[in-house]
Formats: structure tokens, sequence, C-alpha cells
């Protein structure tokens, strides 16, 4: 530890930790967002959705001094890859292939959210590089294989960089409320389809129109206005999408319970309905000191041609416009997105892993990886859905 005064926790449960010592360290991060809230990470674990039968055994590792919180950190122990976003699953597969156990390994990350944002909560730089070196020497008492911290800030990059991670970039889509020619939020929807190139602003206003005609209205509900009806009919339509892939869905009908009661002011439901009644929904999260939205669930109990694209995208973006938020995201991969002018935004993670020789194959690898990885940003960079100064 840096000092005396410092000592280090590590509990299996995160209601042993103060929300509100929690929550006051996530704020004073250059990039809080909900899903690193202490409430939305207890639900989680009160739910069963992300504990030990899962896959997913927490350890919350935090810092103190002299009885304040320093630092802060939620760390799961996985026995599998699923859920996280940043795809490992070749490096399991070189393991078991050379007789060596990858799981269990150690992620940092809020479970099943690829959202960038602050993972290695500190007051300052100084904490946040101690707090990272206690997660990776627990990890070698513990003989783990790795340690992954996922989709973190500028500041986790740099504390991990610093500490001889491995940096891994992959690639999102985000919406920006930005006229391109001053800067300024657009004053409507039209004002930002007029930003679009002829093709792309046809394209839209087509899929729009198909809604529209086909009877479906849409009606939006944020926070406490989103009754208990509403969350049952979304659990529905999240739960039936999952089961139309033949899968169970990752989070239980308690965790949205727990945060409709306990972050309500976090959450904006888009519901679709036809002839009164109520056909699909997406959900979105907000962080309303920043002025942003998250797109996460979406599922339908009918099919509507072109529905998708207006429940996850042009009512988001439609309402983003109208109550003067800053940014989109759209979520994990989908280059189908800059159609909708969510554009290309660089992400990163960090890696370590104890084996020496594996650590220099994947850092190897990585190098590799992050060329192409430039060259795929550089050419996305050239097919702006924007419209040109000619167009």
């Amino acid at each position: 530890m840096a000092d005396d005064d410092t000592t280090l926790r590590i509990v299996a449960d995160i209601s042993e930790i103060d929300a509100a010592a929690w929550d006051g360290l996530l704020v004073a991060q250059a990039d809080p967002s909900p899903f690193m809230r202490h409430a939305y990470l207890q639900a989680m674990q009160v739910s069963g959705s992300a504990v030990t039968d899962t896959g997913w055994t927490p350890r919350i590792l935090s810092l103190w001094r002299r009885g304040q919180l320093q630092a802060a950190c939620a760390l799961y122990l996985k026995t599998h890859s699923y859920g996280e976003y940043v795809f490992d699953w070749a490096w399991a597969d070189a393991y078991q292939r050379h007789g060596l156990p990858y799981y269990p390994k150690a992620v940092i990350a809020p479970p099943f959210t690829p959202v960038p944002g602050a993972r290695l909560l500190a007051r300052d730089a100084t904490s946040r590089a101690t707090l990272l070196r206690a997660a990776v020497a627990w990890c070698e008492e513990q003989e783990l294989s790795s340690l992954h911290l996922l989709f973190g800030n500028a500041s986790d990059m740099s504390a991990c960089a610093d500490a001889g991670l491995m940096l891994r970039h992959q690639v999102q889509f985000h919406w920006q409320n930005a006229r391109a020619a001053d800067g300024l939020p657009f004053e409507d929807f039209d004002a930002f389809l007029a930003s679009l190139a002829q093709d792309k602003r046809k394209k839209i206003r087509q899929e729009r129109r198909k809604v529209a005609e086909a009877g479906v209205r849409f009606r939006w509900a944020q926070g406490q206005a989103i009754t208990a009806v509403d969350w049952d009919f979304f659990y529905r339509c999240y739960e039936r999408t999952y089961l139309e892939h033949g899968n169970a869905p990752y989070l239980a009908r308690s965790f949205f319970t727990s945060v409709a009661r306990d972050m309500s002011e976090h959450w904006l439901l888009f519901t679709a309905e036809r002839d009164g009644a109520p056909i699909a929904c997406s959900l979105v999260a907000l962080e309303p000191g920043l002025g942003v939205a998250y797109g996460r669930y979406w599922g339908a109990l009918e099919r509507v041609d072109c529905l998708h694209f207006e429940a996850c995208y042009y009512q988001p973006l439609q309402w983003c416009i109208a109550q003067g938020y800053q940014r989109f995201e759209g979520g994990a991969q989908g280059e189908h997105k800059m159609a909708r002018a969510l554009m290309p935004v660089r992400t990163s993670s960090a890696h370590w892993l104890a084996h020496p020789a594996f650590a220099e194959a994947v850092e190897r690898f990585l190098e590799r990886e992050g060329q192409g990885m430039d060259a795929y940003l550089s050419d996305l960079a050239q097919r702006t859905p924007f419209r040109q100064a000619d167009g």
C-alpha cells in the first residue's frame, strides 16, 4: 500500500460498501455512468444475475485512508467469457490446447454492460495506481490466469499502461448532438436529417414512414412515470428476444425491479403501440448530469418492417434532441449504425496475463490487431453519412 494509513479491503458483497461513499466517488470521475452505480451493481448480485452460479463471483476491492474511501473497483472472478463483449475466446482456447487453465480469470467491469466509462474509481491518480497494483497482486496471489479491465476511460487506460498492462482497442458507434457547422445542438429531428447526405435522409424517412403506415405509434416514459405494467411488458419483450435466439436472458426480472426502484431517474422506456396495444419497446439508460443516453435493450412481440430502427435509434435520437442531450451511445458493434449517424469511436480495454510466454504472444497479437483497427477506423472515417459542402 502507499503508506501505513492506507488499507485494502476485499469483500464479496458490494452492500458492505456504503452506497453514498461509492456513488460519491463515482460522480467525481471524468466518465461516470449509471452502470457503475452502487444500486446497479448490487441489483446484479441480489437478483442472482451476476453471482457464482452464473459464472460471476463478485470481489469488491476498496482502498481506505483514515476511514475515507480513496478508490474502489468491481472485480469478478469469471468461469467463462460470456457477457463481456471484449472477446478472448481464442486466448482461452490456446491455454486449453497447452493444458493450462484459463478460467477462473478476473474481470473489472459491470456485468453484461459494454458501455465505456470509469472502472477504477479513485480520488486521484496515485490512489488509482495503488488500487490497480493491488488488484494485480491479488490476482497473482490467487494464481489466476489473467486480469481484464474492460471499456475503461482515459484515466483507467493511463494507469493500466503505466502498470505494464496490455491495451486493446475496439470500435463502437455513438451519436453526437452537434451540427457540423458550429457544434451547436440540432433544433429538431428535421434539422438533424438535413445534416445528412440525401440518400441517408431518404432512407430514414422511408423507414419511419413504413412504421407509421403500419399503424404503430410510440409513447415514452421516464423515471417513476414508467409503471410496473410497463416494466412487466418490457421484460416480456426482453426475455423473448433471448429465447428466440435459443438463450435464457442474462438479467432476472427482479434486477429490473431493483433498478427501477433505486435508480429510477436513469431509465427511459419507449413503447410501440398498435390499435392501443403494446407490441414492442426499447429501454434506454440515462446519465442526466452528463446529458448522455445509452441504448440498452429492445424486444418485440410482433414483426413490423423497420420497427427496430424506429424503436432503437430514431425515437431515442428525437428524444435526445428535444431534451438537449449531448450524446447517444448505441452499444457494442454494428457498422450499420453509421447510416443513422452514429459515428465510430475507439474504446479501450487492458489485460494482464500471468504466464510470461502467453503474455508475450498476446502482446504480439494485440499489436497486429491494433494496426488493423487503425486501418479500419481510417476506412470508416471516409464513409461519412453527413452532407458534404456541395450536397
